[in-house]
């Protein structure tokens, strides 16, 4: 059939080239196929400060790719009064230094409000729909609950929404643990675009591994975004233990065997200077009970951007970002200042 042929030009196309663009896929027996994505150029200038450069040997370097790049396919249907969709998608950040392997980012199913796969977070939800927008590509941003993009999509989530409710269940970062990491969390949405969000998760934590003991960790998180004609602002802040590992700073144990408390919040302003110009400003931190860098309990992290849309689709972009601590000493997410340079085409 000419549907399955579309297919399959699709998928071996987005497979081999760089250079997929927007592909019409149709319907076939009832089953709306589509194929989407971004084809996205960076450039980062990387000016470690002088802890990075003495602590882990990080040096100033220039650093371009494409491996951001992603396309994702959707199939969707309605059976006996049933919304079906399934979605997977992919970006190029598999091994490899110059030949790039594609990497899962998503697969997972929906039934009306109910999904289940390897997606994003509970706690990804309960903070990246009421935040302002940022081009740094590791984690959802500093001071937030889903900060630590090293487990933003675990192997398995179960959400389930419904009004306002999202309730979540997903594979815990534990290994041992008897139940899944827990999320529950309700949003309110005001007419006026206005959106508050409030948050609770808990998880296991092994806090002592040669006696195989662990204790349940409890984090709350509150979260807003509200609307101003042209402008927006944003905030969130979280505490709790065991939530260290998903803001991505901090131990979520300390050297007596107890959990410790991490604590977090960002704020940030969005502004609509034209039709093809935006702007975003965002300060957050998180402090950890424990010194766990560097000397230092608390990272801080400022981000400042401007976007242009050149054409509809296609975006240009520039964003400093001045970050206090280093949390990964790779120099992907190394203190000290970077400079990012990026064009996207969204199809």
């Amino acid at each position: 059939m000419m549907i399955k042929n579309k297919l399959a030009l699709a998928v071996m196309v987005a497979g081999i080239s760089t250079q997929v663009s927007a592909v019409e896929l149709g319907e076939f027996n009832g089953t709306t196929f589509s194929v989407g994505g971004y084809i996205k150029g960076e450039a980062i200038i990387d000016r470690p400060d002088d802890v990075a450069k003495t602590a882990y040997g990080d040096d100033d370097s220039f650093d371009s790719t494409a491996r951001q790049s992603r396309v994702n396919f959707k199939a969707s249907k309605s059976v006996e009064g049933h919304k079906l969709t399934g979605f997977v998608e992919g970006d190029f950040y598999g091994s490899g230094s110059t030949s790039y392997d594609w990497r899962l980012r998503h697969a997972y199913m929906q039934v009306d409000n109910l999904t289940v796969g390897q997606t994003w977070n509970g706690q990804f939800w309960t903070n990246a729909p009421f935040d302002v927008e940022i081009l740094d590509f590791f984690g959802t941003g500093v001071g937030s609950f889903a900060g630590s993009g090293a487990v933003v999509r675990p192997d398995l989530v179960v959400h389930y929404t419904t009004g306002g409710f999202r309730f979540t269940a997903q594979d815990p970062l534990y290994a041992d643990a008897d139940i899944p990491d827990l999320v529950a969390a309700y949003t309110y949405r005001a007419k006026s675009g206005h959106a508050v969000n409030i948050a609770v998760s808990g998880r296991e934590v092994e806090t002592d591994p040669a006696a195989s003991d662990s204790e349940f960790g409890v984090s709350l998180q509150l979260s807003g975004k509200f609307k101003f004609g042209n402008t927006s602002v944003a905030a969130g802040a979280f505490s709790g233990e065991g939530g260290a590992v998903y803001a991505g700073w901090g131990d979520d144990v300390d050297a007596s065997n107890d959990l410790t408390t991490t604590t977090g919040f960002y704020a940030g302003i969005s502004q609509k200077f034209s039709p093809k110009l935006r702007g975003n400003l965002r300060y957050g931190q998180v402090e950890s009970d424990e010194i766990v860098r560097e000397g230092e309990d608390t990272v801080r992290m400022t981000n400042v951007n401007l976007i242009y849309t050149y054409v509809p689709g296609l975006d240009f972009g520039i964003e400093w970002r001045d970050r206090s601590a280093t949390t990964i000493p790779t120099g992907l997410r190394t203190a000290g200042q970077q400079i990012e340079v990026m064009a996207m085409y969204k199809f």
